[in-house]
């Protein structure tokens, strides 16, 4: 329950269904920012009391990582990176992986599943110089944490890998292309752009990974992913990672891989765990007071916040900015290095404020996040649900807050 009495200066009072703000003005009149209108959701579904976090079931681990048939170099630097034994979708998908067989996985963000496909293509790398692995993600913020964990696991071993996505120049990566490193770590639209400029040829590469597919179909790259599978050689080792496999998925599924196996480890998504509530506006009143009165309460430590438009984040960065808030704003139009220097400094604790668009955040993984506000509303109840999973996280009650008008 928040305390009354610090709104009490044009902030939002809570009903039994919710916040009641008082206030005046905004972006425009109503306080909303510019945008394609969402479909409609009913206040109902931003309301929920959370219920305790059950305990996860434990799941037993058969391997240690060095019962796999991993060089010893590799080992040496998965535990000198801390890792001392596999996660439940290490433990499942290595040992097929390692043998060449395609692989589905099913896992949830976090779970570990990165290391499921750069450990065995490090080994085969090890094994055959000749080799070459295409890595494919929905975001640049995925990719670069790809890109770290793949630097991390190939230490000192003769293995190179690039980045290419947008955000950074391109003519790095064309450089970096030229010298045949033996992974490519990217985004759909960048490689795209690399192979019609010649730069870069999937054809060489006889293994492919698609990350996150359910979220690179869901913003967009349907098609992309289609003319990268289409221009992959006929004989390839591939494996997909998503968290759901809906129609879409399983299309890609049956065009890319043969005969898989199946891994699953996700954990059941729930918001049950997640506060939810909701800010009423009626027009006159000010948005962007009644969330300033909220993000400089004590609670609220590490927020994300959400907005529908480029245009709208960075006002909202703008204005909270000018009003004494730590904040960082992060969006398509931004680039790539500040981008990431933006969510180092939120992960680390330097800023107390994150204000995203969907597309942008979809990347995002990061523990501790106190509480996430829809400023603007999600576009879909799928777009809701993704939000504000980006709270309550490790075992911990979370708080979401939507403003409704």
């Amino acid at each position: 329950m928040y305390n009354q009495r610090s709104f009490s200066r044009g902030g939002p009072q809570r009903s039994s269904r919710g916040f009641a703000p008082r206030g005046g003005g905004g972006f425009r009149q109503g306080g909303a920012s510019r945008g394609p209108r969402p479909a409609y959701i009913h206040p109902s579904r931003y309301i929920n009391h959370a219920q305790p976090v059950a305990p996860a079931e434990e799941v037993q681990i058969k391997h240690k990582f060095t019962d796999f048939a991993i060089d010893p170099q590799i080992v040496s630097q998965i535990t000198s990176h801390g890792y001392s034994v596999p996660t439940p979708i290490q433990d499942q998908a290595l040992e097929p992986a390692l043998a060449g067989r395609d692989i589905i996985g099913i896992a949830n963000t976090g779970t570990g599943k990165t290391a499921a496909f750069l450990i065995p293509i490090i080994q085969k790398i090890l094994l055959d110089k000749n080799q070459g692995a295409l890595i494919v993600v929905p975001t640049r913020e995925l990719a670069s944490q790809v890109q770290d964990e793949a630097r991390a696991f190939i230490g000192r071993m003769p293995i190179g890998s690039v980045l290419c996505v947008g955000g950074l120049s391109i003519e790095p990566q064309i450089r970096t292309l030229s010298r045949n490193p033996h992974i490519v770590i990217g985004t759909p639209g960048r490689l795209k752009d690399l192979i019609e400029r010649r730069a870069f040829r999937p054809e060489m590469f006889t293994t492919v990974v698609l990350d996150e597919v359910d979220r690179m179909l869901d913003i967009g790259f349907r098609k992309d992913v289609e003319y990268l599978i289409s221009l992959m050689p006929r004989e390839r080792h591939g494996m997909v990672f998503s968290a759901t496999v809906t129609p879409d998925v399983d299309r890609v599924i049956q065009t890319l891989l043969r005969n898989p196996v199946r891994v699953s480890v996700k954990v059941t998504e729930t918001n049950e765990h997640i506060d939810q509530d909701v800010i009423r506006v009626v027009p006159g009143q000010n948005k962007i007071d009644i969330l300033h009165n909220l993000l400089v309460q004590p609670d609220f430590q590490r927020v994300l916040v959400f907005g529908r438009t480029k245009h709208g984040v960075n006002k909202l960065e703008e204005i909270l900015s000018e009003k004494g808030l730590r904040v960082d704003a992060i969006h398509g139009n931004k680039s790539q290095a500040a981008r990431q220097r933006a969510l180092d400094s939120f992960k680390r604790g330097r800023t107390k404020v994150l204000i995203a668009t969907d597309v942008a955040a979809r990347g995002i993984d990061i523990n501790d996040v106190t509480h996430v506000i829809n400023f603007d509303e999600p576009m879909t109840y799928d777009d809701y649900v993704h939000r504000i999973g980006r709270t309550g996280r490790a075992g911990k009650v979370g708080k979401a807050l939507t403003f409704i008008q």
